[in-house]
Order: structure tokens, then sequence, then C-alpha cells
């Protein structure tokens, strides 16, 4: 009876056919199924034939008159079917034409309020930004306004400066935007932390935290569940909390991430399925948490991290979920350890490879102590030790005699180590 094309989301609106071609349709359509109902009938009661009558009675011509009654009522009927329901149609895309122009008023009032001086306003945007995306009429508008509260998270404080080392970080000069900043966190971490089947929900959404400035907030037993997460090239300066996290079939990348000062906690966090990425980050200051991580059923990559300066544990992190469960790599491949301590004790890596092959190993320390390698094992050829300790005591199973100096204990069975390993009788 009416015809609705679909176009892209936001784009487009309601197109109906004529509404002659419309109930001339209708009509035909009724006429096939009164046919079809009329000879099922026919068929059902056996009938051989009609009885003809040579002269009509007035019971006859009454009964025909009640019939063209019947029939002009019954268009009638159906005209005003058609009439109403395309009323109806035009009537729900006028309420949606109203929702989303509201929808777009309210949106634009609040990123201009992001964009006032005051930090109390721009607080009231990030709070009407956040409802907007629980209110929007459909998802790519929630998407909208989860990658504006992001984007925020990426502009730099007034002052331009960046925290490096031990330079006094933008938020201590502008306390009340590093407010906003941590709210705009918590709102994310609310979201996230609502069941999957919540209308609020913000499970299974992209969020793009590129190049971010993250000087503390929480997002701790959020759950990204698909979308993609980009931590990419962001800072890590301050408490920032993530423990507990559950990032389940997401893509997580933090590609080329700092962290430079303060206590990242990633504790407790799961990370299921996908693909996590930590190529090329920069462990140059503060501690870093990994303790009692999971890693399960996807690719775990340190590749070209560089581990300079604080300490990094994965103290009792697990690379796997079960026997055989763990099907990807865990890659540490071209690492540099040069001078952070990097703690992997009680670590278990069963059923998948580690490759820390070409790793560089020059200062700090890094201890594997009782870590539990099974499976795939753990390869470190060509990796190069030319200073700092590294340290496999009471890891799970034994080299041969010798193959390790004594103090710092024997890799365990699996656990491929470097010629070059055996000319280093100093280093443990």
């Amino acid at each position: 009876m009416s015809r609705q094309s679909r176009p892209p989301e936001g784009r487009g609106g309601l197109r109906l056919w004529p509404v002659g071609s419309v109930l001339t349709l209708t009509f035909l359509a009724s006429l096939v199924v009164a046919a079809a109902v009329f000879f099922t009938g026919w068929d059902l009661l056996g009938a051989r034939g009609i009885e003809r009558e040579r002269r009509l009675t007035s019971k006859t011509v009454f009964e025909l008159v009640k019939l063209s009654f019947g029939v002009v009522a019954g268009s009638g009927a159906l005209v005003a079917l058609v009439v109403a329901y395309r009323r109806q149609r035009v009537d729900e895309d006028g309420a949606r034409r109203d929702a989303t122009r509201l929808h777009t008023e309210r949106f634009t009032g609040a990123v201009g309020q992001l964009g006032e001086e005051s930090a109390a306003v721009r607080l009231g945007g990030v709070h009407a930004l956040a409802g907007l995306a629980d209110d929007a009429p459909d998802r790519s508008r929630r998407q909208t306004c989860i990658d504006v509260l992001c984007a925020y998270l990426r502009l730099p404080y007034p002052s331009g400066e960046h925290p490096e080392g031990t330079e006094v970080p933008g938020s201590r000069r502008h306390p009340g935007l590093h407010e906003v900043r941590r709210t705009v966190l918590r709102l994310v971490r609310d979201r996230l932390r609502l069941p999957g089947d919540h209308p609020h929900s913000w499970q299974g959404y992209d969020f793009d935290f590129t190049g971010a400035l993250l000087d503390g907030g929480s997002l701790d037993h959020a759950q990204f569940s698909g979308g993609t997460v980009s931590f990419d090239d962001a800072v890590f300066h301050g408490a920032v909390v993530l423990n507990g996290a559950r990032f389940c079939g997401s893509t997580v990348t933090f590609t080329g991430t700092r962290f430079t000062g303060g206590a990242t906690d990633f504790n407790g966090a799961h990370f299921s399925g996908g693909r996590v990425s930590f190529e090329g980050a920069r462990f140059c200051g503060g501690t870093v948490g990994f303790g009692a991580a999971l890693f399960t059923g996807g690719t775990v990559s340190f590749k070209g991290a560089h581990f300079a300066d604080g300490a990094v544990s994965f103290r009792g992190a697990r690379f796997s979920g079960g026997p055989g469960s763990f099907r990807g790599t865990v890659s540490f491949h071209g690492a540099r350890f040069c001078g952070a301590a990097v703690d992997f004790d009680r670590a278990g890596f069963a059923g998948n490879a580690v490759d820390i092959g070409s790793a560089e190993f020059s200062a700090g320390a890094v201890t594997f102590t009782g870590a539990r390698f099974a499976d795939g094992g753990a390869d470190f050829t060509r990796a190069t030790f030319t200073g700092g300790a590294v340290g496999f005591v009471q890891a799970q199973g034994a080299a041969p005699p010798g193959l390790v100096p004594s103090g710092g204990g024997a890799p365990p069975d699996g656990v491929r180590l470097p010629d070059s390993w055996h000319s280093a009788p100093t280093r443990s």
C-alpha cells in the first residue's frame, strides 16, 4: 500500500507512491483475495453448479441490493484504510523529523558549551552530550556524541603543554579543565558498565582516544565489547585506572602510547578475543600494572615496545584461559628493555608461543620468577643481552645445567635462548 526507501541513517525522508496507484493496487489485491476465498469455499462445500432462476424474487433483489451496498462500503473502507495508513506514516515521519531537529539543536548547544572558557559551562556541555547520546534516535547519532566526547580529550590544554618526563602537567595549571576531562572518562565508564541490552549502554561502539592526554580518571570495570578502541599515541600521565576493564572481541590498540608518569592500572583487566596491540609503546616513567590480567583467545603484541624507566608489572598475568584456548601469540619481538623494572613473576603462558626474539636487554631488571611456560614455550633467539639482569628463578621446568649462570635461575623447558647467553657469565 505504500513504499518507504531506506536511505542511510540521518538522510533522506519518507517516500510514498501516488495515492491513485495505491488505491488501484489495493482494489486489485482485494479482488484477488475475495476470489481466492470464494473458490476455496466453493471447493470445500463440494458445489457442482449454481441453481438458475428464470424470475427474480423480491428476496433475491433484496440480496443483490445488500451486496451492492456491501461492495460500496467495502470500497470506502479500503480507501479509508489506505488514507489512514498514509496519514500515520506521514505523522510518524514528522515526529521523527521533529525528534531529529530537537536532537540537532540540543547537540549544537552542547558542543557550543564545550568551547566556552568557563570549566563549569564545559562540564555542563559534557553532561548534556552524554544525555544526548542516551536519547539519540539512532545509532549513528549516538556514535557522533561519543566521538565528540573522545575528541574533547584529544584537545590540548590552553597552554599547549603535554607532560614529558618530570615536567609539571598542564592539568595542574588548569584544574577546572582537568576535572572536565575526568568527568568525560567517568561518564564513558558508567555507560560501559551497563548491560549490553540496556537502552543507555554504550557497549559495541567505537572509542577513539588517539593522541589524548589522559592525566587522571577511571575506566575501571568498563566493558568494551566489539567495536574499536584506540589509545594510539596517547599520553598516560597521572593516575589512570583501567583495573577490571573487559575488552571482549574488540580491537584494542595502544600503538605508540607513552606512559610517562603516575600509575596506570590494568590489574585484573580481561582481554578476550580480538587483537591487543602495545606495539611501539613507550614505558618511560611511573608504574604500569598488568597484575592478574587475563589475555585469552586473540593476539597480544608488545612488538617494538620500549621499556626505559619506571616499573611495569605482569605479576600473575595469564596469557591463556584454559588449555589450548589461546590460539594467538604473545609478541615482545624487538622490544627494548633499557632501564625499566619489568616483572613477569608468576605469569602464565599456556597454549601459545611467546616471541621475545630480537629483543634488547641493556639495563634495568626483567624477572620471570615463578613464570609458567607451557606448550609453545618462549623464544629468545636473536635477543641481545648487554646489561641489566634477567632472571628465571623458580620458573616452571628446568633447562640443561650450565645454560644460564647461577643466581639468575635456569629457563624452563621450551625456552630458547641465544648462543650469546653462554658467553655472558656475569649476567643473571
